[in-house]
C-alpha cells in the first residue's frame, strides 16, 4: 500500500479565555451606546431626567416616535436622504470604477503620477476643503440645491484606490482573451471586469452609501432651508425644539429613525467586505 499523502489542513489555535474577553469587550463597546439609545427612545421623562441609571424603562412610550415625526418633517427629510445618498454613492462607484479600470487596463502618460493624485486626496480631511468648497458651490448658486450637496463629495480617492488594487488581482488571460476577441474597453470592462470584482464594487458601494446617509458637516454649511436638509442635519430641528432633558426620550426616537435604513442596508450587504477588502488587498 502506498502511503497517505500527510493532511493539508490547517489547524486552528483554539481561542484563550483572553481572546474570548477582549472580542466580548469589543462587541460591548459597539452595541451597549446603541442598545441604550434604543431603549431611550422609549423612556420617559422620569426615566431620563434622573441621576440614576435605568436600563430599562418603567413605562413605554412608543409615541416619543410619533411625537418626532409631528415636530420634524421626516418625510422629506427621508427623501432628501435617499436622494443625496443614492446620487451620490453611485456617481462616486461609476466614477471609481472608470478610474481604477484606466489606471490598470489603460496606458497613458505619467499614469503613475496620476495615481498619485488620486492618493493625495486621501491624505486631505475633508473640513480643510470645507471653506474652498462652499465658496465655489455658492459662487455657482449651489446653496440649498441637490447637485450643491452632491458635487463636493465626488472627488475622493478611496473607491479608486481600493478598485484599482482589486482589478490588478483579476486574472489578466480574461481580460486579454476578451481584447483578442474583439471586444472593446467598454465591453471588457461592463462583461469581464466588473463581474469579476463585484464583491470589491460593493464594499466600495456600502462605505460610499453609509458616508452619504451619515453626512453631518457639508450639509450643516451649504443648506439654511429646512425642506433641503438631509437627515442628519434635520435632527438639530429636532433637539433645538427639544432642548428640555426631560424630552431626550423624543431627541432619541428621531436619531433611530435616522440610524434604522443605513444599519439595514449595512447587514445586507456587510457580507461583501471581507472579501471586497480581500479581493482589494494590496498587490506589489
Amino acid at each position: 500500500m502506498s502511503a497517505t499523502a500527510p493532511s493539508r489542513r490547517v489547524r486552528l489555535t483554539p481561542l484563550t479565555v483572553r481572546d474570548y474577553l477582549v472580542l466580548l469587550l469589543a462587541v460591548l463597546i459597539v452595541v451597549l451606546p446603541l442598545g441604550y439609545m434604543i431603549l431611550a427612545s422609549f423612556k420617559g421623562p422620569g426615566d431620563l431626567a434622573t441621576t440614576d441609571l435605568v436600563v430599562f424603562p418603567e413605562v413605554w412610550k412608543p409615541e416619543n416616535y410619533s411625537e418626532a415625526a409631528q415636530k420634524v418633517p421626516f418625510g422629506r427629510l427621508f427623501l432628501n436622504s435617499g436622494i443625496v445618498t443614492v446620487v451620490g454613492a453611485g456617481l462616486k462607484v461609476l466614477l471609481a470604477i472608470l478610474t481604477a479600470y484606466g489606471l490598470v487596463f489603460c496606458e497613458f502618460p505619467a499614469k503613475k503620477y496620476v495615481f498619485w493624485g488620486v492618493l493625495a486626496t486621501m491624505m486631505v480631511p475633508p473640513q480643510v476643503t470645507a471653506l474652498p468648497n462652499y465658496v465655489f458651490i455658492s459662487s455657482l448658486g449651489g446653496e440649498n440645491t441637490y447637485w450643491g450637496l452632491i458635487l463636493p463629495g465626488l472627488g475622493t480617492g478611496f473607491g479608486t484606490f481600493l478598485l484599482r488594487q482589486s482589478f490588478m488581482q483579476l486574472p489578466y488571460e480574461v481580460i486579454e482573451a476578451a481584447h483578442l476577441d474583439g471586444a472593446g474597453h467598454w465591453k471588457r470592462l461592463w462583461h469581464h471586469v466588473v463581474p469579476m470584482a463585484l464583491p470589491s464594487i460593493a464594499t466600495v458601494a456600502l462605505v460610499n452609501v453609509v458616508y452619504e446617509w451619515n453626512d453631518y458637516l457639508w450639509p450643516l454649511i451649504i443648506i439654511t432651508e429646512p425642506e433641503m436638509m438631509t437627515l442628519p442635519r434635520g435632527l438639530t430641528l429636532l433637539q433645538n425644539s427639544e432642548s428640555a432633558a426631560s424630552s431626550f426620550g423624543v431627541l432619541m426616537a428621531g436619531t433611530v429613525m435616522v440610524l434604522l435604513p443605513i444599519l439595514a442596508v449595512f447587514a445586507f450587504l456587510q457580507r461583501h467586505i471581507v472579501n471586497g477588502f480581500t479581493q482589494g488587498g494590496v498587490k506589489g
